[in-house]
């Protein structure tokens, strides 16, 4: 007959193994991780710059995890196509996505209503890159500097005039946030496309448009334009010539950029979403991505998935303030 005590024994020894089964099952999880092919929707068209990324990255996971990594292009409307066929597929990892900065950061302020919850349904694992703009004028620009633009901005109010592609982007948003810090109004043009954008400032319709190496690189290099300040603490490497925005006569502290983030489901298991980062982490540190990125004028954005949700969290406080003071709305 078993005494109280070997009885409490039994049970504390069974408690021990059921905790140690539950402890051992997240883990046991990320060592087989992948057990099917990846899915990994991205709401860029394909041949963009941060889907030609993507699918690089897709190469090296596929390499290292054994199984396909499938990119799915889902683009339009504003990103949402995307996030919808993500939020209706499996919640185990093997379906990621690919957002902008805007999903995270400035949507949640331009709409009144989101088909998404930028916190509850996405845990951001990390950057993949981190793009900065240049101020882009005409090569043939009155402009010298960005205190010049500046300077005309505040004696003519109104009547100078920036671009981008839409309402909200990374271009419309940091250019609305130049005229916050240095309280000025200008007017804000929507082009079409992005060819179409930088077109107009080369030919004089447009006073400036912020642009990266990607999308006003090449008629840059090809002398319709001139780059007069980069959004950056710093210069850029690519173009060591060209002053920060600060240096160019601009308001101290301004920066903008434009990123991307591969995010998993929201309460994927710990050990299996860092098991992700890592495997992410570990391809984008490879030589040719890093090639990659040149080409694109985009560079690596170290950051533990804390301090990246903090800065997330930043950014999307500022955008808040630059959506309000300029009285900008989606819906």
């Amino acid at each position: 007959m078993e005494t109280k005590h070997v009885k409490l024994l039994k049970s504390l020894v069974a408690f021990g193994l059921t905790a140690a089964a539950l402890l051992a099952t997240p883990l046991a999880q990320a060592q087989e991780f992948p057990t099917k092919p990846v899915r990994i929707i991205t709401p860029f068209p394909a041949g963009a710059g941060p889907e030609a990324v993507l699918r690089i990255l897709a190469e090296k996971l596929q390499k290292a995890w054994g199984k396909p990594v499938i990119v799915e292009n889902r683009p339009g409307a504003n990103g949402f196509i995307a996030i919808d066929a993500w939020k209706r597929a499996a919640t185990d990892g093997h379906e990621l996505i690919q957002l902008d900065n805007v999903h995270l950061s400035a949507y949640p302020h331009l709409f009144k209503k989101l088909p998404y919850d930028p916190v509850k349904d996405f845990d951001p694992l990390l950057p993949l890159f981190r793009a900065y703009f240049f101020v882009a004028v005409g090569a043939d620009s009155k402009y010298k500097t960005v205190g010049d633009i500046l300077a005309e901005a505040k004696a003519k109010p109104g009547a100078l005039n920036y671009g981008s592609w839409s309402v909200g982007n990374p271009v419309h948003l940091g250019s609305a946030l130049l005229e916050s810090m240095t309280n000025t109004q200008m007017q804000h043009v929507i082009y079409k496309e992005t060819s179409m954008l930088y077109t107009g400032v080369a030919n004089g319709e447009l006073n400036f448009a912020l642009g990266t190496m990607a999308t006003a690189g090449p008629l840059q290099r090809g002398g319709k334009l001139k780059f007069i300040g980069v959004t950056a603490p710093k210069r850029h490497a690519a173009f060591p010539d060209v002053p920060t925005v600060a240096e160019s006569g601009g308001p101290a502290g301004y920066e903008v950029t434009g990123w991307t983030t591969i995010a998993a489901p929201k309460g994927l298991p710990r050990a299996v979403a860092d098991k992700i980062q890592r495997d992410i982490e570990k391809a984008l540190s490879e030589p040719d991505i890093k090639e990659r990125y040149a080409t694109f004028g985009y560079e690596t954005f170290p950051a533990t998935r804390e301090q990246f949700n903090t800065f997330i969290q930043s950014e999307s406080a500022r955008y808040a303030d630059v959506v309000k003071r300029a009285k900008a709305s989606l819906d």
